[in-house]
């Protein structure tokens, strides 16, 4: 859902009392609302996508049910679930395509007047639904992830092991350098000590008493 945890619903409603009523009561209901008039003056919706749709048919004078055509035709509107407010339900549906004579399986119509707790319980129903729907596909998306990613590589191990090697290979010869030069200074020492322990035991020659 967008805005965080709140459900996105986008009102089009011509009458400008009716809109306000209906947005502050959705939004009493912890509901985003987008408002707009008509079609025509839908805001840029990309960054901020609704979860579901509210569309009054009926304007000031007459019925345009060509609105629910406008509004199907926009991708990312077109499979989102709707309530549509109209005087009659169903819409006569032939009057919006001819090529279609029942509303879409994601239009809920409801007949005007109608009561603000039934559309509150409409809209609530038709989210909690479409949360459903979509709650498999999200824990699939880890799956999904999982298997197309790439296996663990081995060449930073090589890598390791190489660097290892160079290293020993480094050390190798300065530890033979180093237990030489230790033997050398051991041996100096050694041997002038030596020396000096035998001239200061220097025999002292036998006489007459």
């Amino acid at each position: 859902m967008s805005h965080a945890t709140k459900p996105t619903v986008l009102l089009i409603e011509a009458d400008i009392s009716l809109r306000r009523l209906i947005a502050l009561g959705l939004q009493y209901r912890g509901m985003h609302v987008i408002a707009a008039s008509f079609p025509s003056n839908l805001p840029e919706l990309e960054a901020d996508s609704p979860d579901l749709l509210v569309l009054d048919v009926d304007g000031r004078v007459n019925s345009d049910p060509s609105l629910l055509t406008t509004l199907l035709a926009y991708p990312y509107l077109s499979t989102l679930p709707m309530v549509l407010l109209a005087w009659e339900c169903p819409v006569p549906i032939g009057v919006v395509s001819e090529q279609q004579n029942t509303l879409p399986t994601q239009v809920t119509c409801l007949t005007k007047p109608f009561d603000a707790r039934t559309l509150h319980a409409t809209i609530e129903q038709l989210l909690l639904a479409r949360a459903l729907q979509e709650a498999p596909k999200a824990q699939e998306l880890p799956l999904a992830a999982q298997a197309t990613s790439p296996a663990p590589s081995i060449w930073p191990l090589l890598t390791a092991a190489g660097l290892l090697l160079a290293f020993i290979g480094l050390m190798g010869p300065l530890a033979f350098t180093g237990f030489g030069l230790l033997i050398i200074v051991v041996s100096l020492l050694w041997w002038t000590l030596g020396t000096n322990t035998k001239k200061g035991h220097t025999p002292l020659p036998f006489g007459n008493s």
